[in-house]
C-alpha cells in the first residue's frame, strides 16, 4: 500500500463567491460544481482530477486560520515552467496576496494567502536529472526568480 498523491483539499471559507473569485481569477482554477453560496468544487487548469479544491462556507464571522496552532499550515501546488511561476508572481502581487518567495534548492517557491488568510505555495521543481547534491542541501534561501529564469530558461519543464 502507498499514497500516490494528494487528490484534493477542502477549505472552510467565510464567503464561497469571494473564494471562488480568488482561486479562479488569480490561480486559474475553474468551477466544476457550485451550490449557491454554500459550496463549490474547483479544478486546477492542468489537472485531470474531478476537482482539486472544495470550498465550504462557514460564515463571515468565522475565526481563523491561526498561525502556530494545530491545523493546516499551507497547501502547495506546482507549475510546469519558471515562466508560469513568474506569471503567478505577477498575479499574486497584483492581488495583494504574495507574502514570500523562497529558494529551496530543488524547488523555487512563492507563498501567498487567499482572502481568508489560508496560506498556499506555488512551486517549480528542478528536473530530477539536473538536481545536484549542493541543491539538496540549500535549505531555505531568498528566491531570485529573475536569476533562476536566466539560469534555467522560461520553458524548461520541471519535475512533476
Amino acid at each position: 500500500m502507498g499514497i500516490r498523491r494528494l487528490n484534493h483539499a477542502v477549505l472552510y471559507v467565510r464567503s464561497v463567491p469571494r473564494a471562488v473569485a480568488f482561486y479562479r481569477d488569480v490561480l486559474g482554477f475553474t468551477v466544476v460544481t457550485a451550490f449557491a453560496d454554500r459550496a463549490a468544487f474547483l479544478r486546477a487548469a492542468d489537472s485531470d482530477n474531478d476537482h482539486d479544491l472544495g470550498l465550504f462556507a462557514v460564515g463571515a464571522d468565522a475565526r481563523g486560520p491561526v498561525a502556530g496552532q494545530v491545523g493546516l499550515y499551507h497547501l502547495a501546488w506546482s507549475v510546469r515552467t519558471l515562466a508560469e511561476l513568474a506569471g503567478f508572481r505577477t498575479r499574486l502581487t497584483a492581488a495583494g496576496a504574495l507574502v514570500g518567495a523562497s529558494d529551496h534548492g530543488v524547488s523555487k517557491s512563492l507563498y501567498a494567502k487567499d482572502p481568508d488568510g489560508v496560506e498556499f505555495e506555488v512551486s517549480w521543481f528542478v528536473p530530477r536529472d539536473r538536481v545536484t547534491p549542493a541543491m539538496e542541501s540549500v535549505g531555505v534561501a531568498p528566491l531570485d526568480l529573475d536569476a533562476e529564469l536566466a539560469q534555467w530558461g522560461p520553458d524548461l519543464v520541471g519535475a512533476p
